[in-house]
Protein backbone atom coordinates (compact mmCIF):
# COMPACT_ATOMS: atom_id res chain seq x y z
CA UNK A 1 0.00 0.00 0.00
CA UNK A 2 2.82 2.29 1.15
CA UNK A 3 4.54 1.24 -2.32
CA UNK A 4 1.53 2.08 -4.90
CA UNK A 5 0.91 5.46 -2.52
CA UNK A 6 4.63 6.22 -3.11
CA UNK A 7 4.90 5.47 -7.04
CA UNK A 8 1.43 7.30 -8.05
CA UNK A 9 3.35 10.45 -5.69
CA UNK A 10 6.03 10.14 -7.88
CA UNK A 11 6.55 12.52 -11.23
CA UNK A 12 7.61 10.99 -14.51
CA UNK A 13 7.14 14.43 -16.21
CA UNK A 14 4.38 12.75 -17.73
CA UNK A 15 1.82 13.34 -15.75
CA UNK A 16 0.15 10.80 -13.25
CA UNK A 17 1.45 7.58 -12.81
CA UNK A 18 -0.81 4.90 -13.37
CA UNK A 19 -0.79 2.26 -10.80
CA UNK A 20 -2.32 -0.85 -9.76
CA UNK A 21 -2.10 -2.74 -6.70
CA UNK A 22 -3.13 -6.61 -6.90
CA UNK A 23 -4.23 -8.67 -3.78
CA UNK A 24 -4.77 -11.78 -3.34
CA UNK A 25 -6.93 -11.44 -0.21
CA UNK A 26 -10.45 -10.43 -0.38
CA UNK A 27 -9.48 -7.13 1.44
CA UNK A 28 -6.22 -4.84 1.74
CA UNK A 29 -3.64 -5.23 4.93
CA UNK A 30 -4.98 -8.55 6.77
CA UNK A 31 -1.60 -9.06 8.17
CA UNK A 32 -1.34 -5.31 9.27
CA UNK A 33 -4.63 -6.28 10.97
CA UNK A 34 -2.84 -8.46 13.46
CA UNK A 35 0.04 -6.58 14.03
CA UNK A 36 1.19 -5.44 17.57
CA UNK A 37 -1.79 -7.93 19.04
CA UNK A 38 -4.21 -5.85 16.90
CA UNK A 39 -3.13 -2.37 18.00
CA UNK A 40 -0.62 -1.75 15.19
CA UNK A 41 2.51 -0.90 16.65
CA UNK A 42 3.22 1.23 13.33
CA UNK A 43 7.07 2.39 13.81
CA UNK A 44 9.48 3.26 16.69
CA UNK A 45 10.09 6.87 17.68
CA UNK A 46 13.78 6.63 18.72
CA UNK A 47 16.65 8.08 16.68
CA UNK A 48 17.88 7.03 13.91
CA UNK A 49 21.05 5.13 15.66
CA UNK A 50 18.65 2.59 18.16
CA UNK A 51 16.33 2.40 14.55
CA UNK A 52 20.02 0.80 13.03
CA UNK A 53 20.95 -0.59 16.11
CA UNK A 54 17.39 -3.10 16.26
CA UNK A 55 18.33 -4.40 12.94
CA UNK A 56 19.27 -7.51 13.02
CA UNK A 57 20.25 -8.49 9.65
CA UNK A 58 21.53 -6.02 7.02
CA UNK A 59 21.09 -2.97 8.59
CA UNK A 60 23.66 -0.94 6.39
CA UNK A 61 21.67 -2.05 3.42
CA UNK A 62 18.62 0.13 4.67
CA UNK A 63 20.80 3.25 4.91
CA UNK A 64 19.50 5.11 2.09
CA UNK A 65 15.50 3.99 2.50
CA UNK A 66 16.10 4.63 6.36
CA UNK A 67 17.03 8.29 5.41
CA UNK A 68 14.30 8.45 2.56
CA UNK A 69 11.42 8.00 4.61
CA UNK A 70 12.42 8.05 8.44
CA UNK A 71 10.18 7.13 11.17
CA UNK A 72 9.05 10.97 12.00
CA UNK A 73 8.06 10.95 8.08
CA UNK A 74 5.63 8.00 8.55
CA UNK A 75 4.27 9.33 11.88
CA UNK A 76 3.65 12.43 9.74
CA UNK A 77 1.99 11.02 6.98
CA UNK A 78 -0.30 9.25 9.14
CA UNK A 79 -1.10 12.81 11.30
CA UNK A 80 -1.50 14.54 8.15
CA UNK A 81 -4.02 11.95 6.75
CA UNK A 82 -5.99 11.79 9.86
CA UNK A 83 -4.78 9.16 12.21
CA UNK A 84 -3.92 10.23 15.46
CA UNK A 85 -0.90 8.81 16.88
CA UNK A 86 0.49 8.12 20.30
CA UNK A 87 3.83 6.75 22.11
CA UNK A 88 3.99 3.98 24.60
CA UNK A 89 7.06 2.06 26.81
CA UNK A 90 10.12 1.63 24.46
CA UNK A 91 8.98 4.78 22.01
CA UNK A 92 6.84 2.30 20.52
CA UNK A 93 4.36 4.42 18.41
CA UNK A 94 0.25 3.60 17.98
CA UNK A 95 -2.63 4.54 16.77
CA UNK A 96 -4.28 6.54 19.73
CA UNK A 97 -7.87 4.46 18.96
CA UNK A 98 -5.87 1.26 19.08
CA UNK A 99 -7.10 -0.25 16.33
CA UNK A 100 -4.64 -1.43 13.69
CA UNK A 101 -8.13 -1.25 11.29
CA UNK A 102 -7.81 2.41 11.45
CA UNK A 103 -3.96 2.43 10.02
CA UNK A 104 -5.49 0.52 7.20
CA UNK A 105 -8.57 2.91 6.68
CA UNK A 106 -5.81 5.76 6.17
CA UNK A 107 -3.50 3.67 3.78
CA UNK A 108 -6.92 3.12 1.87
CA UNK A 109 -8.12 6.60 1.78
CA UNK A 110 -4.83 7.54 0.51
CA UNK A 111 -4.80 5.11 -2.08
CA UNK A 112 -8.42 5.96 -3.32
CA UNK A 113 -7.07 10.02 -3.44
CA UNK A 114 -4.04 8.88 -5.68
CA UNK A 115 -6.06 7.27 -8.22
CA UNK A 116 -4.84 3.74 -7.55
CA UNK A 117 -6.42 0.89 -8.90
CA UNK A 118 -6.73 -1.88 -5.96
CA UNK A 119 -7.62 -5.24 -7.29
CA UNK A 120 -8.96 -7.67 -4.79
CA UNK A 121 -9.02 -11.71 -5.29
CA UNK A 122 -6.41 -11.57 -7.81
CA UNK A 123 -3.13 -13.82 -7.28
CA UNK A 124 -0.65 -13.65 -9.61
CA UNK A 125 1.36 -16.63 -11.18
CA UNK A 126 4.75 -15.00 -12.87
CA UNK A 127 6.57 -12.36 -13.57
CA UNK A 128 6.81 -11.68 -17.01
CA UNK A 129 10.38 -11.02 -18.64
CA UNK A 130 11.93 -10.38 -21.90
CA UNK A 131 15.78 -10.43 -22.49
CA UNK A 132 15.94 -7.02 -24.47
CA UNK A 133 19.15 -5.97 -23.45
CA UNK A 134 21.33 -9.20 -22.94
CA UNK A 135 22.18 -10.40 -20.27
CA UNK A 136 20.05 -8.42 -18.06
CA UNK A 137 16.20 -8.91 -18.51
CA UNK A 138 13.36 -6.57 -17.98
CA UNK A 139 9.79 -6.79 -16.43
CA UNK A 140 6.96 -6.32 -19.11
CA UNK A 141 4.59 -7.50 -16.65
CA UNK A 142 2.56 -9.60 -14.90
CA UNK A 143 0.16 -13.33 -15.49
CA UNK A 144 -2.64 -13.88 -12.91
CA UNK A 145 -3.88 -17.29 -11.79
CA UNK A 146 -6.69 -17.26 -14.59
CA UNK A 147 -4.00 -16.68 -17.66
CA UNK A 148 -4.67 -12.76 -17.75
CA UNK A 149 -1.78 -10.86 -18.97
CA UNK A 150 -1.11 -7.31 -17.24
CA UNK A 151 1.76 -5.04 -18.98
CA UNK A 152 3.23 -3.10 -16.85
CA UNK A 153 6.49 -0.62 -17.18
CA UNK A 154 7.80 -1.19 -13.30
CA UNK A 155 6.60 -4.18 -11.11
CA UNK A 156 7.28 -4.21 -6.89
CA UNK A 157 7.33 -7.18 -5.01
CA UNK A 158 5.48 -6.26 -1.87
CA UNK A 159 4.50 -9.88 -0.94
CA UNK A 160 5.85 -10.23 2.95
CA UNK A 161 7.49 -13.03 3.93
CA UNK A 162 6.53 -16.62 4.81
CA UNK A 163 4.73 -16.08 8.49
CA UNK A 164 1.22 -16.01 9.71
CA UNK A 165 0.50 -17.83 6.28
CA UNK A 166 -3.53 -17.38 7.34
CA UNK A 167 -3.23 -13.91 5.91
CA UNK A 168 -1.76 -14.74 2.31
CA UNK A 169 2.25 -14.51 2.71
CA UNK A 170 2.74 -18.14 1.61
CA UNK A 171 6.29 -16.85 0.33
CA UNK A 172 4.89 -15.98 -3.25
CA UNK A 173 7.34 -13.48 -3.79
CA UNK A 174 10.69 -16.00 -2.91
CA UNK A 175 9.26 -18.22 -5.77
CA UNK A 176 9.07 -14.82 -7.89
CA UNK A 177 12.43 -13.59 -7.19
CA UNK A 178 13.82 -17.70 -8.17
CA UNK A 179 12.21 -17.78 -10.99
CA UNK A 180 14.09 -14.54 -12.09
CA UNK A 181 17.86 -16.10 -11.54
CA UNK A 182 18.09 -14.38 -7.38
CA UNK A 183 18.98 -15.91 -4.82
CA UNK A 184 16.92 -16.13 -2.06
CA UNK A 185 19.00 -17.10 1.81
CA UNK A 186 17.48 -19.74 3.52
CA UNK A 187 14.09 -18.53 5.46
CA UNK A 188 13.07 -19.26 8.84
CA UNK A 189 11.07 -17.96 11.95
CA UNK A 190 11.91 -15.30 13.41
CA UNK A 191 10.32 -13.16 16.82
CA UNK A 192 8.63 -16.82 17.71
CA UNK A 193 7.68 -18.78 21.18
CA UNK A 194 10.20 -21.35 22.06
CA UNK A 195 9.80 -25.11 23.30
CA UNK A 196 10.73 -26.29 26.62
CA UNK A 197 11.29 -29.58 28.22
CA UNK A 198 10.75 -29.70 31.39
CA UNK A 199 6.80 -30.40 32.50
CA UNK A 200 6.38 -27.97 35.23
CA UNK A 201 6.31 -24.84 32.80
CA UNK A 202 3.34 -26.02 31.19
CA UNK A 203 1.82 -25.99 34.89
CA UNK A 204 2.46 -22.04 35.04
CA UNK A 205 0.74 -21.47 31.34
CA UNK A 206 -1.01 -17.93 31.30
CA UNK A 207 1.63 -16.80 34.34
CA UNK A 208 3.45 -13.42 32.65
CA UNK A 209 6.41 -12.33 34.73
CA UNK A 210 7.27 -8.76 34.43
CA UNK A 211 11.10 -7.16 35.14
CA UNK A 212 12.64 -10.54 35.07
CA UNK A 213 16.20 -11.00 33.53
CA UNK A 214 16.32 -14.00 31.11
CA UNK A 215 19.79 -15.80 30.38
CA UNK A 216 20.58 -18.15 27.65
CA UNK A 217 23.69 -20.46 27.81
CA UNK A 218 24.76 -23.16 25.10
CA UNK A 219 26.73 -24.70 27.66
CA UNK A 220 28.72 -21.90 30.11
CA UNK A 221 28.64 -20.02 27.00
CA UNK A 222 26.16 -17.08 27.66
CA UNK A 223 24.44 -16.23 24.55
CA UNK A 224 21.74 -13.81 25.52
CA UNK A 225 21.50 -11.54 28.76
CA UNK A 226 18.22 -9.00 28.61
CA UNK A 227 15.66 -7.78 31.14
CA UNK A 228 12.04 -7.14 30.94
CA UNK A 229 8.48 -9.15 30.70
CA UNK A 230 8.25 -12.92 29.46
CA UNK A 231 5.10 -15.70 29.24
CA UNK A 232 4.38 -19.08 29.64
CA UNK A 233 2.39 -21.43 27.53
CA UNK A 234 1.20 -24.75 26.76
CA UNK A 235 4.34 -25.32 25.26
CA UNK A 236 7.03 -23.54 26.75
CA UNK A 237 7.91 -19.71 26.93
CA UNK A 238 7.01 -16.60 25.33
CA UNK A 239 6.74 -12.97 25.23
CA UNK A 240 8.75 -9.83 24.44
CA UNK A 241 12.24 -11.22 26.18
CA UNK A 242 11.98 -14.58 24.42
CA UNK A 243 10.88 -13.36 21.03
CA UNK A 244 13.37 -10.82 20.88
CA UNK A 245 16.17 -14.01 21.73
CA UNK A 246 14.71 -15.95 18.37
CA UNK A 247 16.03 -13.12 16.38
CA UNK A 248 19.04 -12.43 18.12
CA UNK A 249 20.45 -16.17 18.18
CA UNK A 250 21.94 -17.51 15.32
CA UNK A 251 20.05 -20.21 13.28
CA UNK A 252 22.93 -22.79 14.43
CA UNK A 253 21.98 -22.14 18.22
CA UNK A 254 17.92 -22.09 17.62
CA UNK A 255 18.13 -25.76 16.64
CA UNK A 256 19.79 -27.11 19.78
CA UNK A 257 18.80 -27.86 23.09
CA UNK A 258 19.46 -24.36 25.12
CA UNK A 259 19.77 -24.43 28.86
CA UNK A 260 17.40 -20.65 30.78
CA UNK A 261 17.91 -19.11 33.64
CA UNK A 262 15.37 -16.26 35.03
CA UNK A 263 16.28 -14.42 37.76
CA UNK A 264 12.91 -13.18 39.36
CA UNK A 265 14.28 -10.74 41.81
CA UNK A 266 17.10 -9.23 39.46
CA UNK A 267 16.86 -5.60 41.83
CA UNK A 268 18.20 -7.61 44.47
CA UNK A 269 22.05 -9.32 45.20
CA UNK A 270 22.08 -13.11 46.44
CA UNK A 271 23.12 -11.24 49.92
CA UNK A 272 20.31 -8.67 49.94
CA UNK A 273 17.88 -11.79 48.87
CA UNK A 274 19.31 -13.91 51.59
CA UNK A 275 18.57 -11.39 53.94
CA UNK A 276 15.01 -10.55 52.85
CA UNK A 277 14.36 -14.55 53.10
CA UNK A 278 15.46 -14.68 56.50
CA UNK A 279 13.45 -11.69 57.17
CA UNK A 280 10.19 -13.43 55.94
CA UNK A 281 11.48 -16.62 58.11
CA UNK A 282 11.61 -14.51 61.25
CA UNK A 283 8.11 -13.09 60.73
CA UNK A 284 7.22 -17.14 59.60
CA UNK A 285 9.03 -19.12 61.90
CA UNK A 286 6.38 -21.22 63.10
CA UNK A 287 4.67 -21.94 59.78
CA UNK A 288 5.56 -24.63 57.55
CA UNK A 289 7.82 -24.20 54.72
CA UNK A 290 5.00 -24.62 51.74
CA UNK A 291 3.05 -21.69 53.62
CA UNK A 292 5.42 -18.71 54.27
CA UNK A 293 6.85 -17.75 50.11
CA UNK A 294 3.51 -17.35 49.30
CA UNK A 295 4.10 -13.52 49.56
CA UNK A 296 7.61 -13.70 47.32
CA UNK A 297 6.22 -15.47 44.37
CA UNK A 298 2.61 -15.24 42.25
CA UNK A 299 0.34 -18.18 43.42
CA UNK A 300 1.11 -20.12 40.46
CA UNK A 301 4.56 -20.42 40.65
CA UNK A 302 4.45 -21.36 44.16
CA UNK A 303 3.82 -24.82 44.21
CA UNK A 304 6.67 -25.61 41.19
CA UNK A 305 9.42 -23.49 43.80
CA UNK A 306 8.38 -25.50 46.57
CA UNK A 307 8.73 -28.49 44.19
CA UNK A 308 12.43 -27.28 42.63
CA UNK A 309 13.36 -26.49 46.02
CA UNK A 310 14.09 -29.57 47.25
CA UNK A 311 12.68 -28.55 50.60
CA UNK A 312 10.14 -30.35 52.54
CA UNK A 313 6.85 -28.13 51.57
CA UNK A 314 5.92 -29.53 55.69
CA UNK A 315 9.28 -28.85 57.14
CA UNK A 316 8.98 -25.60 59.75
CA UNK A 317 10.57 -22.68 58.62
CA UNK A 318 12.78 -22.12 61.93
CA UNK A 319 14.07 -25.62 61.02
CA UNK A 320 15.09 -24.84 57.29
CA UNK A 321 19.40 -25.01 57.24
CA UNK A 322 21.15 -22.41 55.96
CA UNK A 323 22.34 -24.78 53.16
CA UNK A 324 18.86 -25.34 52.24
CA UNK A 325 18.04 -21.32 52.40
CA UNK A 326 20.93 -20.42 50.04
CA UNK A 327 20.10 -22.96 47.95
CA UNK A 328 16.71 -21.44 47.49
CA UNK A 329 18.25 -18.45 46.82
CA UNK A 330 20.05 -19.59 43.96
CA UNK A 331 16.77 -20.77 42.39
CA UNK A 332 15.13 -17.88 42.65
CA UNK A 333 18.10 -15.96 40.97
CA UNK A 334 18.44 -19.01 38.18
CA UNK A 335 15.00 -20.48 38.11
CA UNK A 336 15.99 -23.25 35.02
CA UNK A 337 14.57 -24.42 31.99
CA UNK A 338 15.48 -25.91 28.91
CA UNK A 339 14.69 -24.56 25.47
CA UNK A 340 14.02 -27.46 22.73
CA UNK A 341 13.63 -24.93 19.25
CA UNK A 342 11.01 -22.32 18.08
CA UNK A 343 8.01 -22.92 17.25
CA UNK A 344 6.83 -22.32 13.54
CA UNK A 345 6.05 -19.95 10.77
CA UNK A 346 2.47 -19.57 11.70
CA UNK A 347 3.32 -18.27 15.31
CA UNK A 348 6.56 -15.98 14.24
CA UNK A 349 6.44 -12.12 14.06
CA UNK A 350 8.37 -11.81 10.61
CA UNK A 351 10.08 -14.31 8.51
CA UNK A 352 14.34 -14.06 8.92
CA UNK A 353 16.00 -14.56 5.69
CA UNK A 354 14.43 -13.65 1.83
CA UNK A 355 15.40 -12.13 -1.38
CA UNK A 356 19.92 -11.90 -1.20
CA UNK A 357 20.00 -8.01 -0.92
CA UNK A 358 23.64 -7.77 -2.47
CA UNK A 359 21.30 -8.27 -5.67
CA UNK A 360 19.16 -5.39 -4.98
CA UNK A 361 20.39 -2.00 -5.40
CA UNK A 362 20.08 -0.38 -2.19
CA UNK A 363 19.13 3.38 -3.44
CA UNK A 364 16.59 2.87 -5.48
CA UNK A 365 15.25 -0.78 -4.23
CA UNK A 366 15.61 -1.99 -8.02
CA UNK A 367 16.45 -5.71 -8.82
CA UNK A 368 20.30 -5.77 -9.94
CA UNK A 369 19.68 -8.60 -12.47
CA UNK A 370 15.99 -7.42 -14.19
CA UNK A 371 15.53 -3.92 -14.89
CA UNK A 372 12.37 -2.55 -13.81
CA UNK A 373 11.70 -4.90 -10.97
CA UNK A 374 11.63 -3.87 -7.50
CA UNK A 375 11.89 -5.46 -4.37
CA UNK A 376 10.58 -3.85 -0.94
CA UNK A 377 9.57 -5.19 2.64
CA UNK A 378 9.58 -8.55 4.27
CA UNK A 379 10.19 -10.53 1.04
CA UNK A 380 13.81 -9.05 1.46
CA UNK A 381 16.42 -10.33 3.76
CA UNK A 382 15.93 -8.06 6.51
CA UNK A 383 14.54 -8.45 9.90
CA UNK A 384 14.67 -6.83 13.15
CA UNK A 385 14.13 -6.72 16.68
CA UNK A 386 10.18 -6.47 17.78
CA UNK A 387 9.09 -2.79 18.68
CA UNK A 388 7.93 -1.17 15.43
CA UNK A 389 11.09 -1.48 13.89
CA UNK A 390 10.01 -4.10 10.94
CA UNK A 391 6.90 -2.08 9.95
CA UNK A 392 9.54 0.63 9.53
CA UNK A 393 11.56 -1.35 7.44
CA UNK A 394 8.49 -2.04 5.64
CA UNK A 395 7.43 1.70 5.16
CA UNK A 396 10.83 2.98 4.34
CA UNK A 397 11.42 0.31 1.83
CA UNK A 398 8.57 0.47 0.23
CA UNK A 399 8.66 4.16 0.44
CA UNK A 400 11.66 4.30 -1.70
CA UNK A 401 10.75 1.36 -4.45
CA UNK A 402 7.36 3.45 -5.32
CA UNK A 403 9.15 6.98 -5.61
CA UNK A 404 12.23 4.83 -7.80
CA UNK A 405 9.44 3.06 -9.82
CA UNK A 406 7.20 5.99 -10.30
CA UNK A 407 10.42 8.22 -10.70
Amino acid sequence: MFAAIAAAEADDGAGENEVLLLEKNEKLGKKLYITGKGRCNITNASDMEVLFSNVVTNAKFLYSAFYACDNQRVIDFFEKNGLNTKVERGNRVFPVSDHSSDVIATLQKVLKEKKVKVMLHTEVKSLLCENAFPPMEYITGVELMDGTRLPADKVIVATGGFSYQTTGSTGDGYRFARELGHTVTDIRPSLVPFYTVEPYVTQLQGLSLKNVEVRIYDGKKLLYDEFGEMLFTHFGVSGPLLLSASAALKPKFTEKKLSMTVDLKPALSEEQLDKRLLREFEEAKNKQFKNSIGGLFPAKMVPVMLELSGIEPEKKVNEITREERLSFVKLIKAFPMTLNGLRDFNEAIITKGGVKVKEVNPSTMESKLVKNLYFCGEVLDLDAMTGGYNLQIAWSTGYLAGNSAGQ
